[in-house]
C-alpha cells in the first residue's frame, strides 16, 4: 500500500472512532434523546471536535508511523491529541452557550475517544510488543545495559526473529533500576549475578548493549560473561554502524577473508578420498590444531577407522568426543601414547596396523623451545624418526609429516628440530616402499597459542594490544585451508617431496592486531593501544617458505609447489643424529649449541647441486 492510500485508510478510520466516540458519549449521557433534537451549533461543535482531534494527530505525526511498530511514544501522542482537542472544545462550549452538552459529556467523550483510538493501535501492534510471553522461546538472551541501547535491542529482538533469540531479562549495575520492568522484561541483577543467572535460567546469549562503557569496564562485563557457557557479542556503538565499522558481532568471531584479504579455499576433497576410503589413518598430535581439523576432514573421505595418537589426554578426549557426535558411524580409537617412547610407538602400529599416517605431533612454540631444547629435540626429531621408522617396519602406504617456514634458514631451535626432521623423513623415503612426503607452511589463523588468540585476550580486556616489532610479517592460512591443502598433497606424493603451500601474501602482525581492534569496534591507537615489546629470543622479522637455492616446482594444484630436495650426506646425517641423541643424555646443557653446530654443516643448504636424495 503507498504512503497517501495508506494515510488516507488509517486517517478514515480514526474519523470513525471519533464519531463513534462522539455518539456514545451523546447516547450514554442523553439517554433517549434523538439526534434530529440537536440545534445546528451542536452539530458544528461535533465536527470541530473530530476536525481538531484529527488535526493534533496529524501533527503528532500519528500516520507516519506503522501502527505495527507503534509504542509508548506514538500512544501518547494519541493521548495528547484528544486532551488538546477536548480542552479547545471546552472552550468553545462557554462561548456557545446555546449548546446542550454538559461536561460530563465532555469527559465521557475524551475518554472514549482515548480508548478507542489508542486501543486500535495497541490491536494493530506486533503481539510481541506488548506481550513478550507471547513470543516461544528457543534461545533466551541476556541484556547486559537496561539503558537505551539496551531497550532498543530488547525491542527488536522482541518484533523480530533473530536466530531464534528472546529477551529473558536485562543486566544492569544501577541500583535504581533493580526489578523494574521494559517491555515486560524484568531487570534480574547486576553484572555480578550473570553466571549465576545463566546457569539457573539456562541463558544460551549474552549482548553486552553498553555503549558508554570504557574499555576498562568493557573488560570486565566481558570477563564475566566469559566464565559462563553462554555465546557472548558486544552490541556496535551507533557512531560505529553509520560509519561502516565491523563493530560487535560475536567476541570469539572473525572475517578471517577481510583479515587476509584474499578468498578462501573451498575445493572438493576427491583427490584425498581417492587413497583415504576404506584405509585405516593415523594421526600423531591429533588434539592440536592441525591435528584435530585433520581428523574432521580425513573423517569426511570415508576411512575404514581413524586412530587419534596423542600425549595429552584431555584434548584427546575432547576431539573423539566431537568426533562421535559428529560421525557416530565411523570407527575412531583413541591412543595416549608418546612418540618419544619408541615402544609404545611400535606397539601403537602393531595393534592398530594404519595404511595411511599423519605426523602432526610437534613441540611448535618458538619462545618456549628456546629454553628447553632438550624437549624440542626428542619430541620434532626423535620422536619423529620413532613414528617414521615404525611406518616403514609396519608397511604403511603413505606418511605426510607436517613441516614449517620455520624449517628454513632456521634460526631457533624449533626451527632446527623440524629442519633436522624434514631431513630424517626425505632420507627414509629414499629406502622404503612407504610414499614418504613432507608438506610445509607458514602460521595458521588461530591455533592454540597464535597471535589471533592472544589479541583478541587482550582486545577483551581493554588492551593494550602487544606487538613484537612493527615490521614483523608473516604468511597465514586458516586451519581448514591448510589442512585441506595437506591431505591434497598426500594424493600428488611419488615419494620424497617436500610440497610448500601457497599462503598468499605475507601479512604484517601490527596491521592484523589494528584489524582486529577494528572488528572488536575500536580505533586503534585512539581508543586501544598497540604496545611494541620486541623480538622474543629465536624470532626473525620475515620467514620464508623456501630454501635460497631451493628448486621450485608446480604440481597438479594450483596452491600447492614441490621443493625439490637437496643431496644430504646420510651417512654424516646419521652420525649427527647419534651425536645429538648422546648430547641428550650427556650435554643436556649445551643441546642447544650441539643442535645449532649440526645444522650449520648443512647450513643454508646453499649448495648447488639440487639433486635428490
Amino acid at each position: 500500500m503507498t504512503y497517501r492510500r495508506r494515510m488516507l485508510v488509517l486517517s478514515i478510520i480514526d474519523n470513525m472512532l471519533l464519531v463513534g466516540s462522539w455518539l456514545y458519549a451523546f447516547f450514554l449521557i442523553y439517554d433517549g434523546l434523538p439526534l434530529w433534537s440537536l440545534n445546528a451549533v451542536d452539530y458544528v461543535l461535533a465536527g470541530s471536535f473530530i476536525a481538531m482531534s484529527y488535526f493534533f494527530l496529524v501533527v503528532s505525526k500519528s500516520y507516519k508511523t506503522l501502527w505495527k511498530y507503534a509504542g509508548i511514544l506514538e500512544l501518547l501522542g494519541v493521548l495528547k491529541s484528544i486532551t488538546l482537542s477536548t480542552a479547545l472544545y471546552a472552550v468553545l462550549l462557554v462561548f456557545f452557550a446555546e449548546s446542550r452538552f454538559s461536561a460530563s459529556m465532555l469527559i465521557v467523550l475524551a475518554l472514549a475517544s482515548m480508548v478507542l483510538l489508542g486501543g486500535i493501535r495497541l490491536a494493530a501492534m506486533k503481539p510481541q510488543e506488548h506481550s513478550p510471553a507471547l513470543k516461544p522461546s528457543k534461545k533466551k538472551a541476556l541484556i547486559v545495559g537496561a539503558g537505551a541501547a539496551g531497550t532498543i535491542a530488547a525491542k527488536y529482538l522482541l518484533l523480530h526473529d533473530v536466530a531464534g533469540l528472546s529477551p529473558f531479562g536485562f543486566i544492569d549495575d544501577n541500583d535504581k533500576k533493580q526489578n523494574y520492568e521494559i517491555y515486560g522484561i524484568r531487570v534480574l541483577g547486576k553484572t555480578s549475578d550473570i553466571p549465576r543467572l545463566v546457569s539457573t535460567h539456562g541463558i544460551t546469549d549474552i549482548l553486552i548493549a553498553i555503549p558508554s562503557a570504557e574499555s576498562g569496564e568493557l573488560s570486565r562485563i566481558t570477563s564475566i560473561c566469559k566464565q559462563t557457557p553462554a555465546e557472548v557479542r558486544i552490541l556496535p556503538r551507533m557512531q560505529d554502524m553509520l560509519l561502516g565499522r565491523h563493530a560487535g558481532g560475536k567476541v570469539n568471531e572473525i572475517d578471517v577473508k577481510e583479515l587476509l584479504g584474499r578468498e578462501m579455499i573451498n575445493d572438493s576433497l576427491i583427490d584425498a578420498q581417492s587413497y583415504i576410503k576404506g584405509n585405516i589413518v593415523l594421526i600423531t598430535g591429533a588434539g592440536g590444531s592441525i591435528g584435530g581439523e585433520l581428523v574432521n576432514q580425513v573423517a569426511k573421505c570415508a576411512p575404514e577407522s581413524i586412530i587419534l595418537l596423542g600425549h595429552g589426554e584431555n584434548s584427546i578426549h575432547l576431539i573423539e568426543g566431537i568426533m562421535r557426535e559428529r560421525y557416530p558411524a565411523l570407527r575412531i580409537t583413541s591412543v595416549i601414547a608418546d612418540i618419544q617412547n619408541p615402544i609404545e610407538v611400535e606397539h601403537v602400529f602393531h595393534r592398530h596396523q594404519p595404511s595411511i599416517v599423519f605426523h602432526a605431533a610437534a613441540h611448535k612454540h618458538v619462545p618456549l623451545m628456546e629454553n628447553n631444547p632438550s624437549a624440542a629435540v626428542r619430541n620434532n626429531v626423535f620422536g619423529t624418526m620413532n613414528v617414521a621408522e615404525q611406518a616403514v617396519k609396519s608397511g604403511v602406504q603413505r606418511f605426510v609429516c607436517i613441516s614449517t617456514d620455520k624449517a628454513v634458514e632456521p634460526v631457533n631451535v624449533m626451527g632446527m628440530t623440524k629442519r633436522l626432521a624434514e631431513m630424517i623423513v626425505q632420507m627414509k623415503s629414499k629406502h622404503s616402499a612407504t610414499t614418504f612426503s613432507i608438506v610445509r607452511f607458514g602460521n595458521v589463523l588461530e591455533s592454540r597459542g597464535s597471535v589471533i588468540p592472544i589479541f583478541k585476550k587482550q582486545i577483551a580486556a581493554g588492551g593494550p594490544v602487544t606487538v613484537t616489532h612493527p615490521e614483523m610479517v608473516r604468511y597465514f592460512m586458516t586451519i581448514p585451508e591448510a589442512v585441506h591443502l595437506v591431505l591434497q598433497a598426500g594424493a600428488l606424493s611419488k615419494g620424497g617431496e617436500i610440497f610448500v603451500l601457497d599462503m598468499g601474501k605475507p601479512v604484517k602482525i601490527v596491521d592484523l592486531a589494528k584489524a582486529l581492534i577494528r572488528f572488536a569496534g575500536y580505533e586503534p591507537e585512539k581508543e586501544m593501544k598497540i604496545v611494541f615489546t620486541g623480538m622474543r629470543p629465536g624470532e626473525k622479522l620475515s620467514e620464508s617458505l623456501f630454501y635460497e637455492k631451493e628448486k621450485i616446482l608446480p604440481s597438479q594444484h594450483p596452491r600447492i609447489f614441490i621443493a625439490s630436495p637437496r643431496k644430504i650426506d646420510e651417512g654424516q646425517l646419521q652420525a649427527d643424529i647419534q651425536k645429538l641423541k648422546d648430547a641428550l643424555i650427556q650435554e643436556p646443557d649445551h643441546v642447544k649449541e650441539i643442535l645449532g653446530s649440526l645444522l650449520r654443516k648443512y647450513g643454508s643448504d646453499r649448495d648447488e647441486s639440487g639433486d635428490a636424495l
